[in-house]
């Protein structure tokens, strides 16, 4: 499995709850792209807190049709050193020395793996470079304030454009993947 993180964002890098402000931009083209991305995935990689969001909020959401029908039943592997367990179907505790483990669950065959929000896991993933696509959905709103998703300290990483989309709403998708050139 190739690891896919896929994130919404503001243009001022803010990433934190985005139902707060994403929902005026979402319109058919962007279902329609979350669904088809969906589709491609054969798990989901989520940290603690975007776990617990998810469990208590898709379980019981009315309307979602096939789509809350696969968030629901499809596998989920939670990182996290505090959960004792995880109870929403198919999810998996995801325990000991990260890289090692993340490597493991891309030896795996299947489609994409999926890590959505969790930016604490997002960028200890990108330091060890193990994810394969970065995707962006850049909203055409500056927050001025709100958890950014690339912390300080990280490690420098160049990346290549792979692909742009543009929603009517103004939701820009940047996907890159890494640069065989690691540093400038």
């Amino acid at each position: 499995m190739r690891l896919v993180a896929t994130e919404y964002l503001t243009l001022d890098g803010v990433f934190a709850e985005p139902g707060h402000w994403s929902f005026p931009y979402f319109n058919e083209q962007a279902a329609k792209f979350k669904s088809d991305e969906l589709e491609a995935t054969e798990a989901l990689l989520l940290g603690r807190k975007t776990y617990e969001g998810f469990a208590a909020a898709w379980p019981t959401m009315e309307g979602t049709g096939e789509f809350g029908v696969r968030m629901n039943t499809m596998p989920k592997y939670v990182v996290s050193s505090t959960l004792r367990e995880v109870t929403w179907s198919g999810s998996q505790l995801v325990r000991g020395d990260l890289a090692t483990e993340i490597a493991k669950l891309k030896e795996k065959p299947g489609r994409d793996l999926l890590l959505s929000g969790s930016g604490r896991l997002f960028n200890e993933l990108m330091r060890e470079n193990l994810i394969d696509l970065y995707r962006f959905m850049v909203h055409p709103v500056v927050l001025g304030k709100g958890a950014r998703l690339l912390d300080d300290g990280g490690t420098e990483r160049v990346l290549e454009l792979v692909g742009t989309q543009s929603f009517d709403t103004g939701i820009l998708i940047l996907e890159y993947r890494p640069s065989p050139q690691t540093t400038r």
